[in-house]
């Protein structure tokens, strides 16, 4: 049944405007998350983090069973508290919608900018409510996340007032300080999480991450390469994104070469999936959809091909996916067994502690199970 319903995310600090939309129920089996990020002067340190530990998240959620079925994963992104911003939109601006388009969301990361502004916290988690596609179920999982290290009262939308019309819709409202514990506690942001049935904590968001190297990251790595190439694009935008996954890869490689083997991990989950520019994924979601395509939306080297060569090469690729995919995980089971010997305890919260501290503690609440 359709409904018209207005667009929301989960949020860690960046807003996006939408109009009311008609969207289909979902599913019950979904989780779906908006960070708001605050992106002013002081927040670079924050938005690095992001950038080291978004697969890292990713993966653990990758490990979220329902019902003994994998979730379906939306993420959204906002900043806000940029000066480059509109202040007729109260500096807030949505990165990027509710979307399972983890290489998408990846790039837009790597593109945010950091400028001194006005923080709205209040502001920024009215608009996520409201605007983004929050599913009507009861039992998905629907989280923001905002962080920053303002007073959470500045602006002149009350956040009281956010937080309490956020968990009347069913969705939790964690927050990230950004400095000392109790100076957070002092400029509300624990009773903005108290309100919304949510978690407070507090980072160090300038802290370097430190990232453990496994003997494993290399092999993982260029197994990751390796899985681009079972990857069919087809379509107006195939090239375009495929194009894009090889991005994020020297994206990841850019930060270290763990986080590299981090996405790569990713990539090799049921969370990644990119049915909507790839003919393997695609035609599991649609079976007969090789058929229904139009040579000329198909790569090259298959438009020569009749029916039944077609569905051969896919399943050729699909194949050789499942295979590196394993390869993958297996290694990824001995580098987790490496990396918790090796890892020791900083004294310091980092961005992902506190947000898979808070999604897990919440998931099981929805009837969720990690493996």
């Amino acid at each position: 049944m359709k409904r018209n319903i207005m667009k929301t995310i989960i949020v860690f600090g960046i807003f996006i405007f939408s109009s009311p939309v008609f969207a289909e129920e979902q599913s019950q089996n979904l989780i779906q998350a908006a960070i708001l990020l605050d992106t002013s002067n002081s927040m670079d340190g924050l938005i690095n983090q992001t950038k080291a530990q978004l697969w890292k998240i990713v993966n653990e959620l990758a490990l979220a069973r329902k019902d003994g079925k994998v979730p379906q994963l939306q993420i959204a992104l906002y900043e806000y508290g940029n000066n480059s911003l509109s202040p007729k939109d109260g500096y807030i601006r949505q990165v990027v919608g509710l979307s399972g388009d983890l290489d998408r969301i990846s790039e837009e990361l790597f593109r945010l900018k950091t400028n001194g502004g006005e923080e709205y916290c209040g502001q920024v988690i009215d608009r996520a409510v409201r605007e983004l596609q929050w599913s009507l179920e009861k039992d998905v999982l629907k989280i923001i996340f905002i962080a920053g290290n303002e007073p959470f009262t500045q602006g002149s939308y009350d956040y009281k007032k956010s937080c309490r019309d956020a968990i009347t819709k069913g969705i939790i409202v964690n927050t990230i300080f950004c400095g000392n514990r109790d100076e957070g506690i002092r400029s509300q942001w624990k009773d903005g999480a108290d309100l919304a049935d949510g978690l407070y904590s507090n980072i160090a968001q300038d802290q370097s991450i430190a990232h453990t190297a496994a003997p494993q990251d290399a092999e993982i790595s260029r197994l990751g390469r390796e899985l681009n190439d079972t990857y069919v694009a087809f379509g107006s935008k195939g090239k375009e994104a495929k194009d894009l996954q090889a991005k994020q890869d020297a994206n990841a490689q850019s930060v270290a070469a763990p986080v590299l083997a981090e996405r790569s991990v990713a990539k090799a989950s049921a969370q990644y999936s990119n049915s909507g520019w790839d003919m393997v994924d695609a035609s599991v979601k649609e079976p007969g959809l090789i058929d229904k395509v139009e040579k000329e939306q198909l790569p090259q080297e298959m438009r020569s091909m009749n029916s039944q060569e077609r569905k051969n090469y896919i399943a050729a690729k699909a194949g050789k996916r499942k295979e590196i995919q394993a390869e993958i995980n297996k290694l990824n089971s001995e580098r987790q067994k490496y990396i918790a010997e090796q890892q020791k305890k900083t004294g310091d919260a980092t961005l992902d502690q506190a947000v898979l501290g808070a999604i897990r503690k919440q998931a099981l609440e929805k009837n969720y199970v990690f493996e």
